[in-house]
């Protein structure tokens, strides 16, 4: 006898059967992936909460900000999309559209990349 891996209701049909229904298998799969889902999630989350803090910073192209008044934002510093190096070495982070960029001491300076590709 063969029984479903999530219901364990009893099987019928093909020998190779695994689950009684698409739902016994979708909530299998579904409790399987789940802590990958709540990491990418997560991270997801943190994304957008910077890229939100940063858009409402930066009313044109550009804008200044303490450090302080970033991180009392819940600005988080370790995640970003991508980076970019100038010519001259600097390096701006970004979150999706919007960059950062250390310019003096506890400030920086926040950008809109008018085009994305």
């Amino acid at each position: 006898m063969i029984n479903c891996l999530e219901c364990e209701d009893e099987l019928f049909g093909r020998v190779d059967k695994k689950f009684c229904s698409d739902q016994c298998r979708n909530n299998y799969n579904n409790k399987q992936k789940r802590s990958d889902n709540n990491y990418i999630r997560n991270i997801n989350n943190l994304l957008r909460k910077n890229h939100r803090i940063l858009a409402s910073l930066v009313k044109e192209e550009k804008a200044s900000a303490k450090k302080d008044k970033l991180i009392s934002l819940g600005f988080n510093f370790s995640y970003f999309t991508n980076t970019y190096t100038t010519k001259d070495g600097r390096t701006y982070y970004y979150c999706y559209d919007y960059g950062y960029i250390p310019s003096n001491e506890d400030w920086y300076t926040l950008v809109k990349k008018k085009e994305w590709i």
